[in-house]
């Protein structure tokens, strides 16, 4: 068995501490950088200068951004893609379209990937839409993505669930017409998702069900595509997903 790559978080906080627990569980080197924020008085070129040398002295393979967007997401990408590591990046993803095509152009230079973490895109039932499905064209689609727990990021629930949602239909029915989709905290816990056609629903997604595993299944699909540097969902899959939503809120 080849060896695996070994990863380094950047981050602090429930998430980037679940993602530490969950890789050492599949047995994978990972280390922490949890001093992520840009100092008072540093320039954008010091910050990324030492966000850089820290990603070099963790010797990963792997970046992996577990913080909030912003513009520093962009920063440690660039640090991330000079040290020569492939990266992993969380939704939503809010850099302009000149900004994304900049960074993947980076990506391609260096010969590595930039992933972006849409693990409901390995759920099997909606590989089974992309299979029956795809592109989609005369069907809507609608969903619910409903959190008993209240907000802990401080994104609107629209942006920060809906942009699941919307991967879900870039992904597997591009073509397919947005007629319903809600979002919100403190709801009780649904993750639904379906198609109608003509007024009548012909298929629905608990994504709540055969979830167990799908960081881990999406990550061995990234693990996978390292050696061609190449993963469609990368940060343009992301962009067009954030103008979705974005048109959809609109």
């Amino acid at each position: 068995m080849p060896d695996q790559p070994s990863y380094v978080i950047l981050g602090r906080g429930r998430w980037a501490q679940r993602m530490h627990s969950m890789l050492s569980g599949e047995l994978r080197k990972v280390s922490m950088i949890e001093e992520t924020r840009r100092r008072s008085g540093e320039s954008e070129f010091e910050y990324q200068d030492r966000m850089g040398e820290a990603i070099k002295r963790s010797a990963a393979a792997i970046a992996w951004l577990c913080v909030l967007p912003g513009p520093h997401v962009s920063q440690m990408i660039r640090a991330a893609l000079e040290a020569g590591l492939d990266v992993i990046v969380e939704k939503p993803w809010t850099g302009s379209q000149s900004e994304t095509e900049e960074l993947e152009a980076l990506a391609r230079d260096a010969g590595k990937l930039i992933a972006v973490d849409y693990e409901y895109l390995v759920h099997p039932a909606v590989q089974e839409w992309k299979k029956r499905f795809y592109p989609g064209a005369g069907l809507d689609f609608a969903a619910n993505f409903f959190l008993s727990r209240s907000d802990r990021t401080g994104i609107p629930a629209m942006t920060n669930l809906g942009t699941h949602l919307f991967s879900i239909r870039e992904y597997a029915v591009p073509a397919s017409s947005v007629t319903h989709i809600q979002c919100a905290y403190q709801q009780p816990d649904e993750r639904l998702v379906w198609l109608e056609q003509d007024g009548k629903r012909i298929a629905s997604i608990d994504l709540q069900k055969d979830a167990d595993r799908l960081v881990q299944n999406y990550l061995e699909k990234i693990e996978a595509a390292r050696s061609s540097a190449a993963f469609a969902i990368d940060l343009r899959f992301a962009s067009r997903v954030a103008r979705e939503l974005a048109a959809y809120e609109a």
